[in-house]
């Protein structure tokens, strides 16, 4: 995609990143916008000497913050937005901090947007705007009703975009994620939140005796009383992310998508299955469950295949192995 720029919010995180990575092997040139509060700035100058600062650039601002100079310095074709805070249990214990965040940082791009004329936008948002699964798997059409503060600011966010979609202002593809896992295939670029709040994550740093694995789940009611997900490979996620630019470049219409794979493990599943490609075995220790978390979400992915052209194609056998690689290399993942 030569000649084409993309604006990448929350660029420094662990989706944005490899968003990033994939977006510059695709040709693509990309600005890069983080706060670093809770992204990082290593991955960028990685990816900035690996492509060179003519491919990438990055600054280091808060959403919330004015962004004309940089839509004033380039333009870009669409925006893909990350930045968000994104911790369901801290948002239970904090709601101001994720109202503010989330939902006055997006209508500052937005705005800012349509003073400069960008009208797509790319949007990462979360399978955390539903509400308790009335049926499985879960369509763009089932209930909304979100369980957490987290979920509640996504939804407004959306809410946001559908308006400006209907008064013609904006052209957005919406994607709600399930449950992310992996690292970029190479293992180059990975998760660096400590502890993380993703189950995979924290499973292989156990294996690779990191640091203790704690179960952070509620008991409920599934056969082994874990909560059961749809895990799904960060690099399938990013690749519907650049189809989803691909389909907007090319006059596709606003859609809500569902990403996940339409299957469900339960923690204690996906627990088990570590420890079996790795050949190690850890403790199971219980920890304070978190809050907000809901017992079962497994997505209906055949919207994404129907409009995208989407499907996953990694194995958690593959995340599981593109973690060992990142947390081998990066034990503690990036320097702040």
């Amino acid at each position: 995609m030569k000649n084409k720029t993309i604006l990448v919010t929350g660029a420094g995180g662990y989706i944005g990143s490899i968003a990033t990575y994939l977006l510059l092997k695709e040709g693509y040139s990309v600005v890069a916008i983080d706060n670093f509060s809770e992204g990082y700035e290593d991955p960028l100058k990685l990816l900035q000497h690996t492509f060179g600062k003519e491919k990438l650039t990055f600054y280091k601002r808060n959403i919330l913050d004015s962004l004309d100079i940089i839509f004033e310095k380039h333009t870009f074709d669409c925006v893909l937005h990350y930045a968000a805070l994104c911790k369901v249990n801290e948002s239970v214990e904090k709601p101001e901090k994720y109202f503010t965040n989330n939902i006055c940082g997006t209508q500052n791009l937005l705005q800012t947007m349509f003073i400069h004329k960008v009208d797509k936008i790319v949007f990462s948002s979360t399978c955390a705007v539903y509400a308790s699964a009335e049926y499985m798997p879960i369509d763009d059409k089932h209930p909304l009703g979100p369980e957490s503060p987290y979920g509640e600011s996504k939804l407004i966010m959306e809410q946001m975009m559908r308006w400006y979609g209907k008064l013609n202002k904006l052209n957005y593809v919406i994607l709600r994620y399930f449950n992310v896992c992996g690292a970029s295939d190479d293992g180059l670029i990975g998760d660096s939140k400590k502890p993380s709040v993703l189950l995979l994550q924290n499973a292989v740093r156990g294996a690779l005796e990191i640091e203790p694995f704690y179960l952070t789940c509620a008991t409920v009611d599934t056969p082994d009383s874990t909560p059961i997900r749809d895990y799904i490979n960060v690099v399938d996620l990013n690749e519907a992310h650049l189809l989803a630019i691909d389909y907007l470049l090319k006059g596709g219409r606003n859609e809500i998508i569902n990403l996940g794979t339409g299957s469900g493990n339960s923690v204690l599943e996906m627990v088990n299955a570590v420890q079996s490609i790795t050949g190690k075995t850890f403790d199971m220790k219980r920890a304070e469950p978190r809050k907000g978390e809901a017992t079962k979400m497994i997505a209906d992915t055949s919207k994404a295949k129907k409009v995208l052209g989407w499907k996953p194609k990694r194995s958690i056998e593959d995340s599981v192995n593109s973690l060992v690689k990142w947390y081998t290399d990066y034990p503690n993942g990036w320097n702040k």
